[in-house]
């Protein structure tokens, strides 16, 4: 399930014309939208963490690592070359083909934004290791990768073309693209709410082209709050930011004390 954009941007607009405060463009909702949306899914890892350190309860429903790894569950993938075609090139370095610039063609992994596991095959986890580590490593007998045990180094590629990932797998005789297999946290889709026009000129809305917020239902209430927040900076209402504000901050407070 997902949250429904036409719904949310109705809510938005309910509220601010409440009092005739003010109005948010479509265009203007859709790219403040997308902001919000990516802002709370940033915040999963950082509250995964956090709630890492402290006991938890076993309910069915009130455990709160439990609720953020459901939230997180939508962005997670697997994928390897049978599963989407030309994810992985090369033969060592792998070449991940995330997106080519600045023409801003997507390619198979265009919406990979955070790396999880390198897998060799099926059974063996490739451990992961920074760049400066990988000279020690290979220097000594007892901590030689090999193919029952390897390991990896990731660099993504700079904001030029073309920015794709690259993967340094040890020991250099995994060579075969095929073998690789990845697990990675997809990007949340741009928030989109499409529209036509009636007869009076007014937005109609068009479920065909647009699209639902990737969060899960449970955080409708938190995507409002925070474009509200936004929209009180578009039409300079002070009162507006304050509020939504105010509320955002008591519900993570609730949700993480």
């Amino acid at each position: 399930m997902a949250v429904n954009v036409d719904i949310v941007y109705k809510t938005v607009l309910l509220i601010l014309n409440q009092q005739q405060r003010g109005y948010m463009t479509p265009d203007e909702f859709n790219k403040v939208a997308t902001q919000v949306q990516l802002t709370i899914f940033e915040g999963y890892a950082s509250d995964l963490n956090q709630q890492y350190r402290f006991p938890q309860n076993d309910t069915e429903y009130g455990n709160r690592i439990k609720n953020i790894e459901e939230n997180l569950q939508p962005f997670q993938k697997y994928i390897n070359n049978a599963s989407l075609a030309g994810a992985i090139t090369g033969t060592n370095p792998f070449t991940l083909n995330v997106r080519v610039y600045p023409a801003d063609t997507a390619g198979p992994l265009s919406d990979l934004y955070r790396l999880g596991s390198v897998i060799y095959r099926d059974t063996e986890i490739s451990q992961y290791a920074q760049r400066k580590e990988i000279t020690q490593l290979l220097l000594s007998p007892l901590t030689q990768p090999t193919k029952q045990f390897p390991i990896y180094v990731y660099e993504a590629g700079a904001p030029t073309t073309p920015k794709n990932g690259l993967i340094y797998i040890y020991p250099a005789t995994i060579t075969t693209a095929d073998d690789i297999n990845l697990s990675y946290l997809a990007k949340p889709a741009d928030v989109v709410w499409a529209f036509t026009t009636g007869p009076l000129g007014q937005y109609v809305y068009d479920a065909a082209n647009s699209q639902d917020f990737t969060l899960q239902p449970t955080e409708q209430t938190e995507i409002i709050l925070r474009i509200l927040a936004y929209a009180g900076i578009i039409i300079e209402d002070p009162s507006i930011v304050q509020a939504a504000s105010q509320a955002v901050a008591t519900e993570d407070n609730n949700e993480k004390n």
